[in-house]
């Protein structure tokens, strides 16, 4: 069994098509569409696999787009557990203009999931044998999710003896963090909605991770700053990790690239220096593909092997 175990509470069909140009009240006549498996922690588990790696995606699964997400992952080679709920698996659109090469993104709420079919899926994880070494809590909550659904699965893997990493925003951030958090990777954005201030330089993004860490919400912080690389906080270092230039072409899925790049690196025994480069990597890697595609491995690993070199 996998020893990384990603969970997302609302995944998604990603359909991707381009237009030469968005223009309001117009038909507008859009090219062949592709769909791809969405949704926070399923794309951590589709970078992972791109990386070489192995990991257990688990998600609800309803309906028609529920059977077609289960299929593409089959495709991708992706192995997962879904839990069957009565309401629609969300589909994503996304359009890219030829005109301006811009990016369009409309994301939907996803269905409305019950109380029973919640605990379903903390079910469904308890069974996993033998238990994960990571657990890794990804993207947004649907309808009818508890606000503190996180922090619930943060005591599940606190008691499976798993590391918790948890990547999301909003009040799913806030009540996430109660519980024990090994590592989470806010954007600048996120890390105000935290930490309640409006964050611009380094020395105030620096400490308001670092009071994170010391009020034991995470033990470790790592900051997302784009195309600026990341800040790592623990409650011994502070270390900035510079990203490389590269030609952007789509930036859906690069957190979620990132997201993977770090938990593989440390399933692989790297230190959690190393594995946030690898993430930056990563990361960096999925902005270089058109669409939902993520990152490639050898994109990967040639940006992480010249950040390494300096």
């Amino acid at each position: 069994m996998a020893k990384i175990v990603t969970v997302t509470m609302n995944p998604s069909i990603d359909t991707n098509c381009q237009v030469a140009q968005v223009m309001a009240e117009h038909k507008l006549r859009c090219s062949h569409a592709f769909h791809n498996p969405g949704g926070g922690g399923v794309n951590v588990a589709r970078a992972i696999k791109n990386l070489g790696g192995e990991s257990l995606a688990l998600f609800p699964a309803g309906r028609h787009f529920g059977e077609m997400l289960k299929k593409l992952l089959l495709k991708e080679g992706i192995d997962f557990r879904s839990v069957e709920i009565e309401g629609e698996t969300r589909e994503n659109f996304i359009v890219r203009e030829e005109t301006s090469g811009r990016q369009y993104r409309f994301g939907l709420p996803g269905p409305r999931m019950r109380e029973e079919e919640c605990e379903g899926l903390l079910k469904a994880l308890d069974s996993i044998e033998p238990p994960p070494e990571y657990i890794v809590g990804s993207g947004s909550l649907p309808p009818g999710v508890p606000v503190d659904f996180y922090a619930r699965l943060g005591r599940r893997a606190s008691a499976m003896g798993a590391k918790y990493i948890l990547d999301t925003s909003g009040d799913a951030l806030c009540e996430g963090t109660t519980s024990r958090v090994f590592l989470i990777k806010p954007n600048m954005r996120e890390l105000g909605q935290i930490s309640n201030k409006e964050l611009m330089e380094e020395e105030g993004l620096a400490a308001a991770a670092r009071a994170l860490v010391d009020e034991g919400r995470s033990e470790v912080v790592v900051v997302s700053l784009g195309a600026g690389g990341a800040l790592l906080v623990t409650g011994r270092t502070c270390r900035r990790i510079h990203a490389p230039s590269v030609r952007t072409i789509s930036k859906v899925g690069a957190g979620d690239s990132m997201t993977g790049g770090i938990v593989l690196g440390l399933e692989r025994g790297l230190s959690l220096d190393e594995s946030a480069m690898f993430g930056v990597a990563a990361g960096t890697a999925a902005v270089m593909t058109p669409g939902t595609e993520l990152c490639r491995r050898e994109d990967t690993e040639r940006i992480y092997e010249k950040m390494r070199k300096g």
